[in-house]
């Protein structure tokens, strides 16, 4: 059984490693840094890094473009099976659309204390009076996940007090 569990974690590291690619994209564009992929049957299906400047789209988070893009894959927008990757915990609005997808399974790198909605500001994933409840996994390479977002905001700061 503990060999099950250390090949979970080393997948979920590799993911999740997959997930900071995208999300160093996103900061480079000046976006904030947060990359995520969905992963059915051990293959990426869907890459989404945010981009809601760009896109001037308040959804177009990392989350819900991955979601669309394995979707498009698919050609379902029920994503049953899947696991979604992420370097931030989502938002309501991520977690929702997560929900509907039917995620089997989320994995997160860095928690967020201020709109994380996987337990850190509230827990609707595990709300009972909701139809569908994905496993959730937090803490996943949370120091990188976490470094790179507060870089990217340090790097922000500076640009503006200059």
């Amino acid at each position: 059984m503990s060999e099950i569990l250390s090949d979970i974690a080393k997948l979920d590291q590799q993911f999740m490693k997959a997930a900071l690619e995208l999300a160093q994209l996103a900061a480079e564009a000046g976006e904030v840094p947060v990359g995520a992929i969905v992963v059915k049957d051990g293959e990426i299906i869907g890459r989404g890094s945010n981009a809601p400047i760009a896109n001037h789209d308040p959804s177009a988070h990392a989350e819900i473009i991955a979601m669309r893009d394995a979707a498009n894959k698919l050609g379902n927008y029920r994503l049953v099976g899947c696991t979604l990757y992420v370097t931030l915990e989502p938002c309501a609005m991520c977690t929702g659309a997560i929900q509907h997808a039917r995620i089997a399974r989320l994995v997160y790198g860095a928690s967020d204390p201020k709109t994380g909605a996987c337990g850190s500001v509230i827990d609707l994933m595990n709300e009972p009076r909701l139809n569908h409840h994905t496993e959730v996994a937090g803490g996943i390479l949370a120091s990188e996940c976490g470094a790179i977002l507060s870089q990217f905001f340090a790097s922000r700061r500076k640009k503006q007090s200059q």
